[in-house]
């Protein structure tokens, strides 16, 4: 793999000049961008020109991550000409997040094939439900690929998100890119830190991915008895205060879910993932020292068994709440991948409304929130 990274500024433009000598077939493209370029997408037209016969994806982030640090009005972008790998680009559009395991199904007819072993997803954040489409594509693809990535996303003002159609950004798009060949190595890992508090709470009212009661009573009435004065922020305040779920019975694994949007009228709560009626949730909080411990955690994951020597691509996909409870202690988060990360890796990435990974190695893909996860590709 040949691999080189570069960062666009709207006023300095590229920091570096583009690889053009790198366009092929084989090349993936990743450029992960602040949402502000969905109206200017100048950046994008020159990846395009720069790489004509190249795999061209990307979203709309809150927070780009580039080497050791996060910015913010920024594209970042990895170029990543693989040697002995084979790529296939899937799209559909999705038309509300009742269609979300359609969509899934959709991308997976697209991507069918011998060899594939992984699956990178770049999907809206706003219209989908990220549950159901990881598992459409899941159950219809092979068992034993992986699929990673995440939900596009807005800051915290959850006004509009996009994805790239080639050099265009547009609304209610799912992108995902398809890997193919023995020689492909990929690693993934994921972990939260975040802790449980409070009493467990039933929950008796809910559809797909909205949340309308807990134990018989309104669930946004409870998120505003927690924030007090700071409910007048929401949804972006329900980011520091996630909500761990898991269905009832002995031995079920819990993910965090955290909210995208409100209606005040329905007195309900939308979520990134499903809220499974008669599941168990309680609310969340976080610890910096935490946060930034299960960085690290997620990285060595994802790393374990990668050569110190090879060329390798990392993409970190977290959580848009972990950046706002780290605040100026984010660059310590995205500093502790790099630290597990082989010498010579080249690193990108974005703060999201969501993130899809294997819960543990060799585990199926999920849905989760408030987590970093980890990808690592590289070739034998």
């Amino acid at each position: 793999m040949k691999l080189q990274t570069v960062t666009y500024r709207t006023a300095d433009g590229w920091d570096s000049p583009l690889p053009a000598d790198l366009d092929s077939g084989q090349t993936f493209v990743l450029a992960f961008a602040a949402p502000e370029f969905g109206v200017d997408p100048t950046p994008f037209k020159e990846l395009a020109a720069a790489f004509p016969h190249s795999v061209l994806v990307g979203c709309s982030t809150s927070g780009e991550i580039a080497g050791t640090q996060v910015h913010d009005a920024s594209v970042s972008v990895a170029i990543a000409r693989f040697e002995r790998t084979q790529l296939r680009r899937a799209f559909t559009a999705v038309s509300s997040a009742a269609d979300s395991f359609d969509a899934g199904a959709r991308l997976a007819a697209q991507l069918a094939g011998g060899d594939l072993r992984a699956v990178f997803l770049l999907s809206d954040g706003l219209c989908v439900n990220g549950t159901p489409l990881v598992d459409g594509l899941a159950r219809h693809l092979p068992a034993g690929v992986s699929i990673t990535g995440g939900l596009a996303g807005d800051g915290s003002r959850f006004g509009r998100t996009w994805v790239l159609d080639r050099d265009q950004p547009e609304a209610n798009r799912i992108c995902a890119v398809g890997f193919y060949g023995q020689r492909l190595r990929v690693g993934h890992g994921c972990d939260g830190g975040w802790s449980d508090f409070g009493p467990e709470r039933r929950i008796t009212r809910s559809e797909g991915n909205v949340l309308f009661e807990l134990d018989g009573k309104p669930a946004l009435d409870l998120y505003k008895a927690y924030l007090g004065e700071r409910a007048a922020e929401l949804p972006g305040t329900a980011l520091l205060f996630p909500l761990s779920v898991r269905r009832e019975g002995d031995g079920q694994e819990s993910l965090v879910r955290t909210i995208l949007g409100v209606d005040e009228a329905q007195q309900s709560l939308t979520f990134a993932g499903d809220m499974p009626q008669g599941g168990i949730a309680r609310l969340m909080r976080a610890n910096t020292d935490k946060l930034i411990g299960s960085a690290g955690h997620a990285a060595r994951q994802a790393t374990c068994g990668a050569s110190d020597v090879d060329d390798s691509l990392v993409i970190s996909v977290s959580c848009v709440g972990r950046r706002l409870v780290l605040g100026e202690r984010t660059d310590e988060e995205v500093e502790t991948v790099l630290d597990s990360a082989p010498r010579r890796a080249g690193h990108v990435g974005f703060y999201s409304y969501g993130e899809i990974s294997p819960a543990v190695p060799g585990g199926a893909s999920e849905l989760h929130n408030q987590t970093m996860t980890v990808t690592v590709f590289s070739e034998d």
